[in-house]
């Protein structure tokens, strides 16, 4: 049953009329995090040395294969030494094996030896040839700063890994290089993306993780572009969580799929609205005004000038500030809202 009663005079102006509204009401969970390429490309060197020249700057479009920079080999007095008795050394060893090799043939020629015998002689001769090509191409590499090795030229040249936009370099002329090796990650020169491919990456709360999807559609509002309209796709959601300033939060992807023009950069601020839910045209009403008591929803309904009615009423979608009304009131209904509990 519904009870009924007389509205009191406590305030001067009464308790305020609220009324039922129609219209969309939407369920959304927020993101936070930052716009970013898809891919982004770490530049490096294979080959150790100081930055001798700079070809591109950041911000700029490159092709790849374009040069990015020059790095300069800087080896020591003492490393130069070492290269050149190298050579020095590996043709004196040709020398002695080629005579070998040729005294081994003359034995041959007098059976006196086995053809395997000759042919290991051959051997030795061609390793101790290739050894000395090896040592004079790291010589030259030294000396000039590039070389042909197996008909193809290495250089010193840094080139574009990729067709993309220089994003940032973290190096200075006279700056040196470690090179990337299988046992070492190498020094980072240049960083590069695409950046026709730009996604969302944040995180959203465990409360909301749980309601997501992949494939549901994203508002992205940019903080340095208030008026641009963002559209977008969750396309990705963590397995594992993450800890977060004592929050427990879960990454996301999302790719843009509509930016309306906008100009998008690496790294924009950015918070992202996942649409759980939508409802258009409803009845609904600020949650506020809800009481529950033994699993039923309340409201105080103004029915007349000074007189109320409290009200069984049923609910539906909820955004948190604003619930959905099913049953139990009209878009012409004015509802009281609750006086403010004291606390004593």
């Amino acid at each position: 049953m519904a009870a009924t009663g007389k509205l009191s005079g406590g305030k001067k102006d009464g308790p305020k009329a609220v009324a039922v509204v129609r219209g969309t009401l939407v369920d959304k969970a927020l993101a936070v995090g930052t716009i970013e390429p898809r891919v982004e490309v770490s530049v490096k060197s294979i080959l150790a040395g100081v930055v001798r020249q700079r070809f591109a700057a950041v911000g700029e479009f490159v092709k790849r294969g374009q040069p990015l920079l020059e790095i300069a080999p800087n080896p020591t007095p003492l490393e130069m030494v070492e290269l050149r008795r190298n050579v020095e050394l590996r043709e004196i060893e040709i020398r002695n094996l080629e005579r070998e090799l040729a005294r081994q043939q003359e034995l041959r020629n007098r059976n006196l030896i086995s053809p395997s015998d000759l042919e290991a002689a051959q051997r030795r001769v061609d390793e101790s040839r290739s050894q000395l090509s090896l040592s004079q191409e790291r010589l030259a590499l030294q000396e000039g700063g590039k070389v042909l090795t197996g008909g193809k030229q290495v250089e010193t040249v840094v080139r574009a890994p990729i067709d993309g936009y220089i994003l940032e370099d973290s190096i200075e002329i006279g700056d040196p290089v470690v090179p990337l090796t299988p046992y070492q990650a190498g020094t980072v020169l240049m960083r590069m993306a695409a950046m026709r491919d730009l996604i969302f990456r944040g995180t959203v709360d465990e409360i909301d993780v749980g309601r997501l999807k992949e494939g549901m559609p994203v508002t992205v509002k940019i903080g340095a572009l208030p008026s641009a309209s963002v559209k977008g796709r969750l396309e990705k959601i963590w397995l594992k969580a993450h800890k977060q300033e004592q929050a427990t939060v879960f990454p996301i992807e999302i790719v843009l799929t509509e930016v309306a023009g906008a100009t998008l950069r690496a790294g924009y601020s950015a918070n992202a609205e996942v649409i759980i839910s939508r409802r258009d045209s409803v009845l609904y009403i600020p949650e506020r005004l809800i009481t529950h008591r033994h699993d039923s929803s309340f409201v105080t309904l103004r029915t007349s000038p000074g007189k109320t009615e409290e009200r069984c009423i049923k609910t539906g979608l909820s955004d948190a500030i604003n619930i959905e009304v099913l049953e139990g009131l009209q878009a012409a209904d004015s509802l009281v809202e609750p006086a403010p509990r004291e606390i004593s």
